[in-house]
C-alpha cells in the first residue's frame, strides 16, 4: 500500500470494504464524488464464470497504480483519488478493483474513472485469470482503449457546445 496525501492505492487479497474507502476522497472545497465497481460477473458472452484470479507483481503495480493516480489528478483537474485493486481469488458479484475520486464539478470525475480502468488494464502488471463452471480457465488480456486522450480539455469542449 501507498498513501499519498491526495492518493490512496491498495493492492489486497481481502474483500474490498467501500465503505471504508468513502472518506478518502472527501474534500469540503469539492462538489462531485464519483465511484466505479468493478465486480466477478456470472456470464462472460455464452460461458458461465465461476470466478476471477488475480496475480500481479506488487511493488511494480503499486508504482503504476500511483503513477496512473497522479496522472489522473492532473489530467481531470481531481483532489483525491482512491485506486484498490483484489488479487488472488475473487467469486462472482465480488469486486476486483474499486475507483474513486473527487473533483470540483462531476464532469471530471465521470470521466476520470473510465480512463483510469482502461490505463490499469492496459499498463498496469496485474493479470486476469477467468475459471469457469466447467472447469476450464482462460488467461485475459485488454484491448487498447478509446479513452486514452481523453482530458480536462475535451471535457471543457464538449461543456462550451
Amino acid at each position: 500500500m501507498k498513501v499519498m496525501s491526495d492518493c490512496y492505492v491498495e493492492l489486497t487479497h481481502d474483500p474490498i470494504d467501500a465503505n471504508a474507502l468513502l472518506p478518502k476522497v472527501g474534500d469540503p472545497d469539492v462538489g462531485a464524488h464519483a465511484w466505479f465497481y468493478g465486480v466477478t460477473r456470472r456470464i462472460t458472452g455464452d460461458r458461465v464464470t465461476s470466478l476471477l484470479s488475480y496475480e500481479a507483481h506488487p511493488s511494480m503495480a503499486v508504482a503504476e497504480l500511483n503513477r496512473l493516480a497522479r496522472e489522473a489528478i492532473e489530467r481531470f483537474g481531481l483532489s483525491k483519488i482512491v485506486i484498490v485493486h483484489r488479487l488472488g481469488e475473487v467469486p462472482v458479484g465480488e469486486a476486483s478493483v474499486v475507483l474513486g475520486c473527487s473533483s470540483a464539478h462531476r464532469k471530471a470525475s465521470f470521466a476520470a474513472l473510465p480512463w483510469l480502468m482502461d490505463q490499469i488494464k492496459t499498463d498496469v502488471p496485474i493479470w486476469k485469470r477467468e475459471t469457469y463452471r466447467d472447469g476450464t480457465t482462460q488467461w485475459v488480456h485488454p484491448t487498447n482503449s478509446v479513452t486514452d486522450n481523453l482530458n480536462a480539455k475535451d471535457l471543457k469542449a464538449r461543456d462550451d457546445a
